[in-house]
């Protein structure tokens, strides 16, 4: 089976599950996206990693988890999703240390924190991408009879409209203030949103 480089498009609430988030993985040679539903805190996880410029006070799970693994010379070289089953996505991390591989089961959001934490490439296998994959709007997808907008639709909402004007009433002064304090309560996603806010201005 042929493997299908991913990349990470995106992190939205999922309105199909109180308190999940989906994560979109985009088909890198492709316009297919592959929508995963993850819980609250891999979510944050996942967007810590992608914000470089947020720092956590005190290392998170996953953060852990990489320092270990430096400390040990084991590196990540790949996460592979490789199992769908009743909607839930398997994945394995493939770890190498002293030229040795070693393939660990993982949840696939933990997999992907981890491939981000270590720069690792995911893949998961065209039948996956077959089965699972979607096309956002915009795309041709019609050719393939995917009703797109209305799986987009029930997994991503916009940010909050009320939260992004409160944000843009604020001075820079008060915007820096309120990302020390999100990054110091651990609110990494009101803290992305406060820096995203601050780099339109800049």
């Amino acid at each position: 089976m042929s493997l299908v480089r991913l990349n990470i498009k995106g992190i939205s609430y999922s309105q199909t599950q109180n308190g999940a988030y989906a994560l979109i993985l985009s088909e890198v040679d492709g316009d297919r996206k592959l929508p995963i539903v993850i819980g609250a805190f891999e979510a944050q996880s996942i967007a810590i990693a992608l914000e470089k410029e947020i720092l956590p006070p005190r290392p998170l799970t996953h953060d852990l988890f990489k320092n270990f693994a430096d400390r040990f010379e084991i590196n990540v070289k790949q996460v592979i999703i490789h199992k769908l089953v009743d909607g839930v996505f398997y994945s394995s991390i493939i770890c190498e240390r002293d030229t040795i591989e070693e393939v660990i089961d993982a949840r696939t959001s933990d997999a992907i924190s981890l491939a981000l934490r270590f720069n690792a490439p995911i893949f998961t296998y065209k039948n996956i991408l077959d089965k699972a994959g979607i096309f956002l709007k915009g795309s041709e997808s019609e050719q393939d009879g995917f009703e797109d907008d209305l799986l987009v639709d029930q997994l991503i909402i916009e940010d909050d409209p009320v939260e992004s004007n409160n944000y843009k009433k604020m001075s820079l002064s008060e915007l820096n203030t309120s990302l020390d304090e999100a990054v110091a309560a651990e609110d990494y996603e009101a803290a992305a949103k406060i820096r995203d806010e601050i780099s339109k201005r800049n």
